[in-house]
């Protein structure tokens, strides 16, 4: 049995056992919960550690479940999932982690926790269509449901409604999509490396590639908050629970802009180079557009959801690029921002925890009671700032150098509003939250206890690692990225000769 089936299998089968836990045992739910979880991010470091590059699909595992439909459960690594994998076991765990906030209905909140995580990790797993789809929708319910719940702020049920629109009907636009891709392709199957071999050899009529791309565009477009598809990130992650936010915003949403990359781009590459413009420009509207409305915020959690979707447009810029360093810069972005946005929505629910509210102007002078949680913020703004050394500088240099020839008034504005104002409503937060004065009513606060430290140490411990060592993410996939870009960019004339080292070749 493969690696993979084990790391997504851990926090799915003992959801089961939680659910049979009587409620009032709440150590041993979450001790279960808390184990699980450790053992798949443990598994998936070592899956990460022994990738070998350039080999192709590693850890593969394929079961027919539907033979007549082309559907069979089937999981593999490459260099494209490789990192998100990592990074969606580890910011599992530390989501566990700080889920202590919690403090009601612990049996049914650990239940969905543990399927948002496995569908999460068999979303990125999967190299069936299919699988792909029902993982994330998996994932998909419980985040409504955590919200609805436990959620927090007198708009918590708007916000509950507005995600939940929104993402319904970007998955439902996304599933048209998808469904065509599979009809018009005539493979008669679901799983992506028989896709690939069938669609090299026959690529999809220019028409019809022109139909189907923007509905995955659009689909996958919503569900990661494209501009002006946006508006329902801030609200959501603003009202949703501490573990909800971090997985959703820091890993679910990058679900999106993987499936451009590992379906939409390369599979329809006519439709794709002419998307490419259109794409390059919405993506300034999250860059620019959503980070001067952060700059605008006086709530720590909404500066954080908008500073998320703002980060968004890099990963759409490196994509537009469609090259190696461009599309290798993307994925990296969207390894690094997944540990970021679970970073400062961790800092910002133990900030809540504390004191009971997200003003920014209530606090003030918060280094002084919170020494490692102000400075972790600190870190975390840093991070968010581009700042060398961090994992984040490393995939948006990649994204800006790739760009440049391109697209070079859009790269401009990107680093101007990259640079700029996401220094500006970082900092911001820096000076209002951590310096200053400090106010008497905040006497009662307390730091992190040695164990509410662990996933702090950890997020900060993986955007320094990867930030000062990028070969660690990059080498491994520059293969895969490599092929997206041949696919992507082949000449119809020249699209049925075989390539020579395929990302999905067994």
């Amino acid at each position: 049995m493969s690696m993979l089936t084990y790391i997504l299998g851990f926090p799915l089968a003992p959801a089961l056992l939680v659910a049979l836990i009587p409620g009032n045992y709440r150590f041993v739910i979450r001790l279960v919960a808390l184990s699980v979880t450790l053992v798949s991010m443990l598994l998936a470091i070592i899956l990460f550690s022994h990738f070998q590059t350039g080999v192709g699909v590693q850890s593969e595992q394929k079961a027919a479940w539907v033979p007549s439909l082309g559907i069979s459960y089937h999981v593999g690594a490459d260099g494209l999932n490789v990192g998100l994998i990592l990074m969606a076991a580890i910011v599992a765990f530390a989501a566990t982690c700080v889920s202590w906030e919690i403090k009601e209905r612990h049996k049914e909140f650990y239940f969905l926790l543990l399927v948002m995580i496995g569908g999460i990790l068999g979303a990125f797993a999967s190299l069936d269509i299919f699988f792909f789809f029902f993982f994330h929708e998996l994932a998909l319910i419980p985040t409504f449901l955590m919200i609805g719940v436990w959620g927090r702020g007198e708009d918590k049920n708007y916000a509950t409604f507005q995600i939940t629109l929104y993402l319904t009907v970007g998955a439902l636009i996304a599933l048209v999509g998808l469904i065509a891709l599979y009809v018009q392709s005539g493979a008669r199957t679901f799983d992506m490396i028989e896709l690939t071999q069938q669609l090299r050899a026959n690529p999809l009529p220019v028409n019809a590639q022109h139909l189907i791309f923007p509905f995955l565009l659009f689909g996958f477009g919503i569900l990661v908050s494209l501009w002006p598809f946006h508006t329902w990130a801030p609200l959501g992650y603003g009202a949703a629970p501490t573990p909800t936010a971090m997985l959703h915003a820091g890993v679910l949403k990058k679900f999106g802009v993987y499936g451009l990359i590992r379906i939409a781009v390369p599979f329809l590459p006519e439709a794709a180079q002419s998307w490419l413009p259109i794409i390059s420009i919405l993506c300034l509207g999250n860059i620019l557009y959503v980070g001067l409305v952060a700059i605008r915020q006086k709530e720590l959690n909404l500066l954080i959801g908008n500073s998320s979707v703002a980060h968004m447009g890099f990963i759409f810029l490196g994509i537009a690029s469609l090259n190696l360093i461009g599309v290798t810069g993307a994925v990296v972005v969207m390894v690094a921002h997944g540990f970021l946005a679970a970073l400062s929505f961790a800092l910002s629910g133990y900030l809540y925890q504390q004191t009971n509210t997200f003003e920014m102007k209530e606090w003030g002078g918060l280094l002084r009671k919170l020494p490692f949680i102000g400075a972790a913020f600190i870190i975390a703004a840093l991070a968010g700032c581009g700042l060398p050394g961090f994992a984040n500088f490393v995939g948006e240099v990649m994204v800006f150098f790739s760009s440049i020839k391109t697209f070079p008034a859009v790269t401009v504005l990107a680093l101007w509003g990259g640079l700029i104002i996401g220094a500006v409503y970082m900092l911001r937060a820096v000076r209002v939250i951590i310096h200053g004065t400090m106010s008497k009513k905040w006497d009662h606060i307390v730091d992190a206890s040695a164990w509410r430290k662990v996933p702090f140490v950890l997020l900060i411990g993986a955007l320094l690692i990867l930030g000062c060592v990028p070969r660690l993410l990059t080498d491994k996939i520059k293969p895969s990225a490599e092929e997206i870009v041949k696919l992507a960019n082949r000449a119809p004339e020249r699209a049925a000769q075989p390539l020579k080292a395929a990302a999905f070749a067994r």
